[in-house]
């Protein structure tokens, strides 16, 4: 198992106490506990809170809006970002804002990222490759469980992603360079990130870190080795001409799917 990473959160602890009260206050919060940046290294003064919570099944909508009333109560909310509630099938998502614009980054960052699930098994096993250690804040039943996941269905996944982008790897250089020579450099952008980069990183995940093989250009620099991520980072649009980009792109997406 991953070391866990130790963490100040002290910025959050009037966050840490409130959600220890509602877990021994309101019986359908079963599990507390505290993700993202804060559980896998990373987590600095513009980092929000991440907050993983498990509720009785069934009561994830009810949940929510209790605990969201609540907050409005108890603390100085400037804005809340509720997602709609197709977002997540059996969850309910909200992003907490005490500050009116968190993103001039002129103080350190006070945003709580509240994820309410319904309790089962998919929830409450953690991979810690994929997650870190969570910082259990409630979870009195012991529910939360370190087990990876599944590692037929992630080399599953894996197989299907890879031979994606094989398939479409002719398409993909097609889309990009008809953009770029019709002069619909907008275009050719995003078809460059979305079929050309984005595909190469996911094959380098593959390679360096395959339990976060689906995560994006996230976490790059710690996931990947130092001269990968810092060979991808040379091929990020505005570092020389596109064309040129794209074609050192897709030579090193042939080399990785040779």
């Amino acid at each position: 198992m991953t070391a866990p990473v130790t963490t100040d959160l002290s910025r959050f602890d009037d966050w840490l106490t409130w959600l220890a009260d509602q877990g021994a206050s309101d019986p359908d919060v079963r599990v507390v506990w505290v993700g993202g940046s804060a559980a896998t290294g990373g987590y600095d003064e513009w980092s929000d809170l991440d907050i993983d919570l498990l509720c009785t099944p069934g009561e994830a909508d009810a949940v929510h809006d209790r605990l969201l009333a609540r907050i409005h109560e108890d603390f100085d909310v400037d804005h809340v970002w509720e997602l709609p509630r197709a977002t997540w099938p059996d969850g309910r998502q909200c992003f907490i804002n005490h500050q009116h614009r968190p993103g001039a980054l002129k103080e350190p960052t006070r945003i709580v990222d509240l994820h309410i699930s319904e309790l089962s098994d998919a929830h409450r096993f953690v991979d810690v490759r994929r997650h870190g250690t969570p910082i259990v804040v409630h979870d009195p039943d012991g529910l939360v469980e370190l087990r990876h996941d599944d590692e037929d269905a992630m080399q599953a996944a894996i197989v299907e992603g890879v031979d994606q982008i094989r398939q479409r790897l002719a398409t993909a250089e097609w889309l990009v360079n008809r953009a770029l020579r019709r002069g619909q450099q907008p275009e050719a952008i995003a078809f460059y990130l979305n079929f050309a980069l984005s595909p190469l990183v996911r094959l380098l995940r593959v390679e360096h870190c395959p339990w976060r093989h689906d995560f994006g250009f996230r976490y790059l620099h710690t996931d990947l080795p130092a001269d990968v991520a810092t060979r991808v980072t040379a091929l990020l649009p505005g570092n020389g001409d596109l064309a040129e980009l794209s074609a050192a792109c897709f030579a090193w997406t042939d080399e990785l799917l040779a």
